[in-house]
């Protein structure tokens, strides 16, 4: 009997072993990766019935929050999450359901929200019999009226926004078309979320996607910014080099030229070159930096990198690899202005405008700028973060004066001419993305600052080649007039001030 004892005491102590294992192991090692796949509701399903706090922008207006049900007409739920904005910020909020899980905001500081965190739940302990909410808040960086602006600017074209304060990294507005309503998902009725969600996956424009910077795209001439940038931080280039005037240029190892804009004839010193945007100048730039002080340089600018921003599922830009491009002399050549498999995601091209306006540093971009508890004490508050710092002071002034020569007197001339006088600073684009011989087909580009001797605000603007008006027209003469409308808006409007 003692002998079958003690067997049944070490065969249960074996099952508390393997137990007390499997427990650790789910909670604490599978604990991030159980709760951040998105199949799993239990978490939503523990929290769906409780309050939840709200997520508010700079200027005070409430993009998220939940609403206690009629009783009478939902008797299964107590609180209903409602987006008040619409689609204006659905791709920051994101959405909150009990079926399919969170998105953005709503999923990476869910815990905030709800009132969960450790320091959230040790302030409300003396209340915790009393069942007082404890539901904390998101404070964002961003401006409701600002983003209004945006949107409005961009109108019904596919493409993105993106406005920063170069000094901080806070974004202030991120607007991306198309976009979608989440209350139409948040609904508690499983079949029609899941209805809604399987209609937006199947739109080609991507709407639940922030294309803003979960997407990249071919930037065109916007990166010789960068190109520039690197040939000065090397010595190749400064304001005495001078090219010849020529039409196109033919790399070696191959034999198709390379153009310039409609086949002018483009040459010059180096703001000549800069302000006209001559193709076959970067080209050649890009030929003689090669490959590898190339993908270095890029590599300084955060290409290739994951941009440590606060909104999970962002792309990364691309401009390729040594082993790729050190014996491919024409991809190398083409990349150098923006073509090819040279990828930026809109943001990073905000930020790369921010990097020039801030003295060749860039700051981490951000869009939470506190995490409050239900009496509006701060939890935590966002330190502004260096990323990288690509270029030198010297040369960050010696890019900011031939951007503004873009404005004054070359591709930017017809549409950035600010308000009051005040002068910008620019770079336009125009991806062709259609191989020779296509219909054209291309995006168009512009990145920004102002005031170009005080920068307070860097822009991105992006027009997606969807169709023949934005494939038949340029960066400057579509993205520049929203750029314009969006930097006149924000200097003559202080935050605090309502449209």
């Amino acid at each position: 009997m003692n002998t079958q004892i003690r067997h049944l005491a070490a065969g249960l102590l074996v099952c508390y072993l393997v137990l007390f294992v499997q427990l650790n192991l789910l909670q604490v090692v599978k604990r991030d990766r159980i709760a951040s796949n998105t199949n799993n509701t239990r978490a939503v399903l523990r929290d769906f019935d409780k309050p939840r706090g709200p997520i508010v922008t700079a200027d005070g207006v409430t993009i998220a929050m939940s609403e206690p049900t009629d009783p009478t007409i939902d008797k299964t739920f107590k609180y209903q999450r409602k987006y008040p904005t619409g689609e204006l910020f659905a791709n920051v909020s994101g959405y909150y359901t009990y079926a399919f899980g969170a998105t953005k905001i709503e999923k990476k500081y869910t815990d905030v929200l709800a009132g969960r965190t450790s320091e959230q739940q040790l302030r409300s302990i003396a209340s915790i019999f009393s069942n007082q909410d404890s539901t904390g808040s998101v404070q964002l960086t961003m401006r409701a009226d600002l983003q209004q602006v945006a949107r409005d600017a961009l109108g019904a074209n596919e493409g993105s926004v993106v406005v920063l304060d170069p000094r901080t990294g806070a974004v202030l507005a991120m607007w991306s078309y198309p976009s979608y309503d989440p209350n139409l998902v948040a609904v508690h009725n499983n079949k029609q979320a899941n209805d809604v969600i399987q209609f937006l996956n199947a739109l080609p424009g991507k709407p639940t996607l922030a294309n803003a910077y979960q997407e990249r795209y071919m930037p065109g001439s916007t990166f010789k910014v960068i190109t520039a940038g690197i040939a000065l931080e090397n010595g190749l280039i400064d304001f005495s080099s001078t090219w010849a005037n020529e039409t196109s240029y033919t790399p070696p190892q191959t034999t198709n030229p390379i153009g310039n804009y409609h086949g002018e004839l483009c040459g010059g010193d180096l703001r000549e070159v800069f302000r006209r945007s001559c193709n076959t100048v970067f080209a050649r730039t890009a030929v003689a930096v090669g490959a590898d002080k190339m993908v270095a340089g890029t590599a300084a600018w955060g290409v290739g990198e994951k941009i440590p921003f606060d909104l999970p599922g962002g792309a990364v830009s691309n401009f390729g690899t040594v082993a790729e491009l050190k014996d491919a002399i024409p991809k190398l050549a083409i990349r150098g202005f923006g073509q090819d498999d040279d990828l930026m995601v809109p943001l990073h091209m905000a930020m790369v405008a921010a990097t020039v306006a801030n003295g060749g540093v860039m700051m981490q971009p951000y869009v939470v700028a506190a995490t409050l508890d239900h009496d509006g004490k701060v939890l935590n508050q966002t330190t502004p973060q260096v990323w990288k710092t690509p270029i030198s002071p010297t040369t960050a002034v010696k890019l900011t004066d031939l951007m503004i020569g873009v404005v004054q007197n070359g591709t930017a001339k017809c549409c950035l001419q600010l308000a009051n006088g005040i002068q910008a600073a620019a770079k336009t684009g125009t991806a062709q993305l259609n191989a020779q011989g296509q219909p054209q087909r291309s995006h168009a580009w512009i990145i920004a600052f102002a005031p170009a001797d005080q920068p307070q605000y860097a822009v991105a603007v992006m027009f997606k080649g969807v169709n023949a008006d934005i494939s038949a027209s340029t960066g400057g003469r579509l993205a520049g007039p929203v750029a314009k409308t969006i930097l006149d808006w924000a200097l003559a409007h202080p935050l605090g001030e309502r449209k």
